[in-house]
C-alpha cells in the first residue's frame, strides 16, 4: 500500500516527554512530505497549541492540515483557511457550571492567546497552559463571560473526580455533547459527533485521498477512533492498552522516535503491518463515519 497521508496525535505521540519534536522525527516527516505525502496534526489541543509544531514540520509549505479540538476545527495550513468546524451550543455552559460548582475542578475554553478558566485554577489547569504555550485568564463568572463561539470546553481535576463527572455529563448530554477523557485528569466536552475519525473522514473526502492510504498514530483514548478508522492504525508503545488493542501495529514509544521507526518499517515490511482481524471492524467504522 502506498500511504499518502499520516495523521498524528501530538502529546505522547509526535512529541517526546519534554513536549518536543525531536530532530529525527521532524526530519523523517519532512522527508515524507518531500516525497509527496501529507501530514495531519490531530489533537485535542487548541489551534494555538498546535501551530508551533505545524511550523516546525513545514505544513504551510507542503500543504498539511491541523485538526484541533479533537476534530472540532480543521485548518488548511497552506491557505490558513478553516475548512470546517463545529461549535458548542452555548446554552450548556451555564448548566455545566451549575453541575461542577461544588467539585474541585477547573473548566476552560480558549480566547485569543489565553486559556479562559472558571471555577478554579489547579495544577492541571497550569499543565494545560504550559502544554499549549498559552496564558491563563480567570473569570469569576465563566458562564456569563463565554458569550462567543467556542469549539470545546475542558475540565481538569483529579482522575477520580473526572471519572465521576464524565458519567454525570455523558448521561445528561447524551445526543447533544461528546464527553470523554483525553487524559485521566482531562475531560473533553465537545459538540456531539466530534471525534478524530469523523473529521479525518470528512477531510479525506474533501482532498480525494482514500481511507486505505491513511496512517493514524496515537497513544490516548481520544485516538482510538482514528486508529480504528485509518488504513493503518498505529499505537505507540507508551499507549494505553485499549489503544494498543485497536491498532494494526505498535511502534516504539514517543521517547524512542516511534514515528521514525514506523516510517522506516513501511517499505520493507508493509505487508506485515496490517492484521486481518480488524478489517471487518474498520469497514463498519468507516461506514458509520460517512457524512
Amino acid at each position: 500500500m502506498n500511504y499518502r497521508i499520516i495523521a498524528s496525535d501530538i502529546d505522547g505521540t509526535l512529541t517526546n516527554s519534554q513536549k518536543n519534536i525531536t530532530d529525527a522525527t521532524a526530519e523523517k516527516l519532512i522527508e515524507f512530505q518531500q516525497n509527496g505525502g501529507k501530514v495531519i496534526l490531530a489533537s485535542g489541543r487548541p489551534t494555538m497549541g498546535i501551530l508551533p509544531h505545524a511550523e516546525r514540520l513545514g505544513l504551510d509549505k507542503f500543504g498539511g492540515y491541523i485538526l484541533a479540538f479533537n476534530g472540532g476545527c480543521v485548518i488548511d495550513c497552506k491557505t490558513q483557511q478553516i475548512m470546517f468546524q463545529q461549535k458548542l451550543p452555548l446554552y450548556v455552559i451555564p448548566e455545566i457550571m451549575d453541575i461542577i460548582k461544588d467539585y474541585p475542578v477547573g473548566i476552560n475554553t480558549y480566547e485569543g492567546s489565553n486559556i479562559l478558566v472558571g471555577n478554579e485554577i489547579n495544577e492541571y489547569t497550569e499543565l494545560e497552559a504550559r502544554i499549549n504555550g498559552m496564558g491563563i485568564k480567570f473569570t469569576e463568572d465563566f458562564a456569563s463571560y463565554v458569550n462567543f463561539d467556542v469549539n470545546k470546553c475542558l475540565l481538569q481535576g483529579e482522575p477520580s473526580v473526572i471519572m465521576e463527572l464524565e458519567k454525570i455529563l455523558s448521561e445528561k448530554y447524551k445526543g447533544v455533547l461528546g464527553v470523554f477523557r483525553s487524559e485521566a485528569f482531562f475531560l473533553e466536552i465537545v459538540p456531539e459527533g466530534v471525534d478524530k475519525a469523523k473529521s479525518i473522514d470528512r477531510l479525506l473526502k474533501m482532498i480525494g485521498i482514500p481511507t486505505e492510504q491513511c496512517i493514524a498514530c496515537g497513544d490516548g483514548f481520544n485516538d482510538i477512533s482514528m486508529i480504528k478508522y485509518a488504513g493503518l492504525g498505529v499505537a505507540m508503545s507508551n499507549a494505553k492498552q485499549p489503544v494498543k488493542d485497536a491498532a494494526d501495529f505498535i511502534t516504539l514509544s514517543n521517547d524512542q522516535d516511534g514515528i521514525v521507526h514506523l516510517l522506516n518499517k513501511l517499505k520493507p515490511q508493509r505487508s506485515k503491518l496490517r492484521t486481518s482481524k480488524l478489517r471487518a471492524k474498520r469497514a463498519e467504522l468507516r461506514a458509520s463515519c460517512k457524512l
